[in-house]
């Protein structure tokens, strides 16, 4: 499954995992949100409620451009820098096409709809 981002003039591609955790996320689409940056490798995304955490595996590949859930404030992370897995995250999918349009600093609308 691959979902759709927009927020200003700016549109990306996630391709998704199949987890319950990415299960859940398509279960809420299309979903309107507030997209702001966070440090200095990430932007975040608040949802509505909290997903499903059966997601959760551990990994050591960790890269920008990874989709991440974080279970402690129950956000989207969109890493566009290095970051490390701390078992508090639940990666959800990668961008395709790099992460360039997560370099747009500000806080922005974010539109997240399915694409196939």
């Amino acid at each position: 499954m691959r979902i759709r981002c927009t927020f200003a003039d700016q549109e990306f591609v996630v391709r998704l995992q199949d987890s319950a955790t990415s299960r859940d996320l398509i279960s809420m689409l299309p979903l309107s949100l507030t997209i702001e940056d966070f440090s200095t490798n990430e932007k975040i995304a608040h949802l509505p409620r909290r997903l499903d955490e059966g997601g959760l595996t551990d990994y050591d590949d960790e890269a920008p451009g990874d989709l991440c859930y974080f279970r402690g404030w129950g956000n989207l992370a969109f890493f566009h820098g290095d970051y490390s897995y701390r078992g508090d995250l639940i990666r959800l999918g990668r961008l395709e096409g790099g992460t360039a349009p997560l370099l747009v600093r500000g806080t922005f609308p974010l539109r997240i709809e399915p694409l196939s």
